[in-house]
């Protein structure tokens, strides 16, 4: 069994299956194999060492990556393979009443929060700021183990107060309700182990084998229960990657990665850079990025896939060509699921869903939603909907439901001025009603997706000024949203090229990748430029596009943009300044 085994992995792969006695570190570049290895390890364990099945637990991020994990496992059965909430949720309906909480627990999830903070919103009178801007700084507060009578110990802004006295009577209806949120099931797991010797070490004894997924992606409170579990047998593995790490927005640490091997000396650690999924063409490419990091660890990628094609790098003279480049290339194949449109904002998406409507290709917006049926986008066009017929019973609903005040105020205002306001720019129009009704205050820029939902509504203005007669505009966006419906009936929703943003290409692979609009200001993203480590995470965001092909990319940037409602000239990215284009607009 154990030549079988090891004959189907390559050096690297068979020697970090075989350590078994210890903490390991397993750096696994892009396609390296890190899903098998980890499998095997599990199969190592269990055949040629005898560690009983139900001692051993995998943990990773997603349930789609816990059902692959389990499907490589066949039959054998494990103490667990799944999330960290799942992983988490299971023992608190063991052990929670010992830390006062029901074992009976109801989970919150998003809307359920949502509509609980809501309530206590309304209840203190707080309108300055969305329940989503509070959910995200309990979140983040929670996942540094920071409870809400501490907050402002650790917190000092503006709205640190407002914050503090949200989340300690949030805390108390959860309890009420005797319920807790996704946070909570990390956080309580890891109140439960700290206030209880006894209940630490009887699931130290029962998980003696930690395997942990993705380690770069973990934030504080999951490395600390991380840490706890494996404090006593250090029979851990994490797998990960530092030159994949993205998510810090959402409070992932790769730092982690480094606080292993300080908090288990004794670990040892191995390399994975033997790529399986691209040509070394690619991988070259990849390469030439990712290394001019300089704040950790870099893996130097190679393939015994062979050199494949050239890598072709095309300058448009604005978005719109770049578009129709990228339609062009794609609109003759006999496979649009080969394909895949990565770009940095979801606002990219609106002229590549147009410019693929045009061409009758097949399209699939992979966590996203369709530009037009956007909630920000909805909202701004009912507003201006309602200019222009104020008996639009549909439109009035929707905008009734952003506020009393903000509805009376609008009304007013198209009341009183309906027939001047028909008759300037649309984009004038807009502007007119953000200042009188204070939309835009519902998102704040300081949270990663109200800013992504604010760039949505500056792409809208863009549209806008290709249509500046506010009747043209709403026939346009008729036109593209019964495209919408007629694409659907005709080719179905599953199969199509794949359109998403380069932070959910994680996790993917296509034949063809195009990464669109690699340009200052946009990859890097103009938020970032400031900062070392935010510009370096954005270098490796570009640098896991890249490694999601497997045998042909594009790269296309602009000469100009109408970007965020304004045309200006644009530069490609500093990530490319060594490229140069063969290509010319055609």
């Amino acid at each position: 069994m154990a030549s079988d085994l090891f004959s189907q992995l390559n050096p690297q792969q068979t020697k970090a299956v075989k350590h078994v006695d210890g903490p390991s570190l397993i750096l696994a570049g892009a396609g390296s194999g890190k899903t098998r290895v980890l499998v095997y390890k599990v199969l190592n364990l269990i055949n040629n060492h005898q560690a009983p099945p139900e001692q051993i637990v995998m943990i990773t991020f997603t349930n789609k990556a816990a059902s692959e994990m389990k499907a490589r496992m066949g039959m054998q059965r494990l103490g667990y393979i799944g999330t960290f909430h799942s992983f988490c949720c299971r023992i608190l309906r063991r052990e929670s009443h010992n830390i006062g909480i029901d074992n009976g627990f109801v989970i919150f999830g998003d809307n359920d929060q949502k509509d609980l903070l809501k309530k206590i919103l309304k209840k203190l009178e707080i309108k300055k700021f969305t329940p989503y801007y509070f959910s995200q700084r309990i979140s983040a507060a929670k996942n540094q183990l920071i409870p809400a009578n501490k907050f402002l110990e650790f917190y000092s802004d503006y709205s640190s107060a407002d914050v503090a006295e949200v989340y300690e009577r949030y805390q108390k209806e959860l309890r009420k309700n005797k319920a807790l949120d996704f946070d909570d099931l990390i956080v309580e797991t890891v109140n439960l182990f700290l206030a209880s010797d006894k209940i630490l070490t009887k699931y130290q004894e029962r998980y003696r084998y930690l395997l942990l997924d993705e380690f770069q992606d973990t934030n504080f409170i999951q490395y600390l229960l991380s840490k706890l579990l494996a404090g006593k047998y250090m029979k851990v593995t994490a797998v990960g990657d530092f030159s994949q790490s993205i998510y810090s927005w959402r409070g992932a640490d790769m730092r982690n990665l480094d606080k292993f091997r300080h908090d288990f000396p004794q670990t040892k650690i191995f390399h994975l850079e033997q790529n399986y999924r691209s040509t070394q063409t690619i991988l070259d490419f990849a390469n030439k990025i990712i290394v001019k990091n300089n704040t950790h660890p870099i893996l130097d990628l190679f393939t015994g896939n062979g050199n494949g094609e050239a890598i072709e790098f095309y300058e448009a003279e604005d978005e719109e060509e770049e578009a129709i480049y990228i339609a062009n290339k794609i609109v003759d194949s006999e496979r649009f699921t080969d394909y895949a449109v990565l770009y940095r904002t979801n606002a990219q998406s609106r002229v590549l869903e147009e410019a693929f409507l045009h061409y009758s290709i097949p399209y699939v917006l992979i966590g996203g939603t369709r530009f037009y049926e956007r909630k920000e986008i909805k909202d701004v066009i009912s507003y201006l909907r309602l200019i222009l017929n104020p008996q639009d019973e549909i439109s009035t609903d929707r905008i009734k439901k952003l506020g009393k005040r903000r509805w009376e105020t609008f009304k007013k205002l198209f009341q009183e001025d309906s027939n001047r306001l028909k008759s300037i720019p649309t984009g004038e129009i807009m502007e007119q009603i953000f200042a009188k009704t204070n939309y835009l205050s519902f998102y704040n820029p300081d949270l990663e997706e109200d800013f992504a939902r604010l760039e949505n509504i500056k792409e809208l203005k863009s549209v806008a000024l290709n249509f500046p007669i506010l009747n043209e505009f709403l026939e346009q966006v008729a036109l593209v949203e019964s495209e919408y419906f007629e694409g659907e009936k005709k080719n179905g929703k599953k199969d199509g090229v794949k359109l998403m943003t380069l932070h959910q290409a994680k996790g993917l692979e296509f034949p063809t990748v195009f990464i669109s609009g690699v340009e200052e200001g946009i990859l890097p993203h103009s938020r970032s430029v400031d900062d070392i480590y935010s510009l370096e995470e954005e270098r490796r965001l570009f640098y896991v596009g890249i490694t999601r092909a497997r045998q042909k990319l594009h790269i296309s940037y602009t000469k100009g943009r109408m970007i965020w409602g304004r045309r200006g000239a644009t530069t490609k990215s500093r990530f490319i300044e060594e490229y140069t284009s063969p290509f010319s607009p055609p």
